[in-house]
């Protein structure tokens, strides 16, 4: 595999890889197809030469409709990324690919906390922040007794998720029927209401934890080594893996606190942007971009496919989810 090493500065430098990069490339000529693809598809059909228009602050009829239109896209790329970035850092750095938010409880944590609030009656403005705080909670507790070890690591999350689930379940069945389901509304994550002020909350964590990336996206490389290995070789084992789980983890717990919780994006996009990749561990770069396409896509199809009924966004990524488990089952038998 062709590599590049870029060194913005003395002290800094990432590689490319040549495969990585056209893998990108094609990630973002589909992910631009796919937001003119949904700019364009609703109860109003825009042309995709009436939506280019409109992007590019031509006059036509389809301004008002591709405004209306657009922070849900926003929404749902940012959302795909920061989740397909999360669920590529969680896999890399304890050597899983079933490492993702939805599966290590902290898509649960924020659940939790978020259908206390609404079955409680309390403001939604205090929604995101509390939802933010249980799935962080719940990380906490996974780290606590899972350090971040392969098998330990998922073990330990998959029971904190079935811990929280079901108190979950306990506070649904104990409250009002329309505080409930307004509860399950938001726990299968839904773009619908939702716009720029929640994509700016997640781009802005993206964007803070930027330098992180860039460093997590060479630190990946020794993961795949021995604790031995990397030690012999001077790599801070325990410091290394903290810091890239955290980050993963803080990425994930944003986006579920602004949306709810869009499972299985996590987990599938970083595995399918390594196939693509053909890279040992999920690319960030790639992993973002392919968290970002399903996202979008999928959306696309809540909001159009059952028409007038909207779905959540959710439902969707949940039933890709389940073929995409089944595929990797039968894939690793293979």
């Amino acid at each position: 595999m062709t590599r590049l090493v870029v060194r913005p500065a003395a002290a800094v430098s990432f590689t490319l890889h040549r495969r990585g990069i056209v893998t990108g490339v094609g990630l973002i000529v589909a992910l631009v197809l796919a937001v003119v693809a949904s700019l364009s598809i609703g109860s109003t059909f825009v042309e995709p030469g009436d939506v280019l228009r409109a992007v590019f602050d031509i006059p036509t009829w389809a301004e008002k409709v591709v405004e209306l239109r657009t922070p849900r896209i926003v929404l749902a790329m940012v959302i795909g990324a920061a989740l397909g970035l999360a669920g590529a850092l969680l896999q890399g750095v304890s050597r899983n690919p079933l490492a993702s938010p939805d599966v290590i409880g902290i898509s649960q944590g924020a659940g939790l906390a978020a259908t206390i609030v609404i079955v409680a009656g309390a403001p939604i403005a205090v929604l995101p922040p509390l939802a933010l705080l249980g799935g962080l909670g719940a990380a906490a507790v996974v780290l606590l007794f899972g350090s971040v070890r392969a098998n330990r690591f998922v073990l330990a999350g998959i029971a904190v998720a079935v811990a929280l689930k079901a108190l979950t379940e306990i506070v649904i069945v104990g409250a009002a029927p329309v505080d409930g389901q307004r509860a399950q509304v938001w726990l299968v994550g839904t773009l619908a209401g939702w716009g720029y002020d929640e994509a700016l909350v997640v781009a802005i964590v993206i964007a803070v934890l930027t330098p992180v990336l860039f460093w997590a996206g060479r630190a990946l490389d020794t993961s795949a080594l021995s604790d031995d290995v990397a030690r012999a070789i001077g790599v801070r084992v325990g410091p290394r893996r903290l810091v890239m789980a955290l980050s993963g983890v803080i990425l994930a717990a944003f986006a579920t606190s602004q949306v709810g919780s869009v499972d299985f994006v996590a987990l599938a996009a970083p595995q399918i942007a390594r196939s693509l990749a053909k890279a040992e561990r999920p690319p960030l770069f790639c992993a973002a971009l392919t968290g970002a396409l399903l996202t979008v896509v999928a959306d696309t199809a809540a909001r159009t496919v059952f028409a007038p009924t909207q779905l959540p966004v959710g439902v969707l990524t949940a039933a890709f989810g389940g073929v995409y488990l089944v595929w990797l089952l039968v894939r690793r038998k293979r």
